[in-house]
Parts: C-alpha cells; structure tokens; sequence
C-alpha cells in the first residue's frame, strides 16, 4: 500500500522573477586551486582575474551567478563548522543549464576527459534533459537543458 503524498508547501511570495536583483555567489573548497581552475576552463567557463590570487578564484557562471573556488584555507576561515568532504559526502548540486540536449553532452564528454567522475547515468524525462558529473573534488555537478515549452510563461517558449 502506498503512503500518501505529503502536503506542497505553502509559498507566500510567488514569482517567477525575483523582485529584486541579487547577485549569486557559491563558494566551494578545493584542494588544489589551479588544477580546479584547468578542469573548468577545459568546459569553456571563464574567470574574473580581479578576484583571483593564491587562494581564490572567481569562476563567471551567469550574468549574475559565480562560483568562488577558494582552497581549504581559504574556505575554512568563512566558517567555524568543519568542511565537508565533498568526496565522501552530498552537500549540494549544482546544475547548469544549457541550450541543447547536444550542448549537454558535449560538456558532460568534457568534464570527464578532462578529470570528471561520471555521478549518475544521464537522465531523458522528455521534456527536460541531463548528466551528471564529479569535479576533481567530489562537489556534484548537473548540465541540463529544458525545453522553454514545458515551462508555462518562459519567453524562450516563443522563439
């Protein structure tokens, strides 16, 4: 027998943009800086030098969206709670979209010659596609493209 669904939660402020404009920053331990900044580079993302020195880099994601690559050191002094080991433990995903199923694989194919772990089998739900993969560190990574049809209201939609 099957267990009912729980509830949804209930959302008090609805939207599907943000009121505000905020800016993304995600700040990830890495063990060795320069070999995160080469495997990333190899899948094509850029880095901002004026945020950059021997124990941080700032990795451009978005127009408004970053991931501070910061060594152990670097990463420890933002907190008193112990690190994670990303390679032994789930603390987070990061998924990035892309503009095509192809797009996907051509990123996903990159990350793991270039130092990746494949994480999970690629997943086709139809309307929304993805693959999965490890960086050099153990921190989970997802590239996925949805199709703009599937979301009621994209813009993209009607392109």
């Amino acid at each position: 027998m099957n267990a009912p669904a729980p509830p949804a939660p209930t959302i008090a402020r609805a939207a599907t943009v943000p009121s505000a404009p905020r800016k993304l920053f995600v700040n990830l331990p890495v063990a060795d800086l320069q070999r995160s900044i080469r495997f990333f580079e190899g899948l094509g993302f850029e880095f901002n030098p004026q945020f950059t020195d021997a124990t941080a880099t700032c990795m451009l994601v978005g127009t408004d969206a970053y991931v501070m690559l910061l060594t152990h050191a670097k990463f420890d002094s933002f907190s008193t709670r112990p690190r994670a080991d990303a390679r032994r433990t789930a603390g987070a995903g990061y998924a990035v979209a892309y503009e095509s199923r192809a797009a996907v694989d051509a990123i996903a194919d990159r990350a793991l010659a270039t130092g990746g772990m494949p994480s999970a089998p690629p997943q086709d739900h139809g309307f929304m596609y993805e693959r999965s993969f490890l960086d050099p560190d153990g921190h989970h990574w997802d590239a996925f493209w949805m199709d703009p049809a599937a979301i009621p209201g994209d813009p993209e939609a009607s392109r």
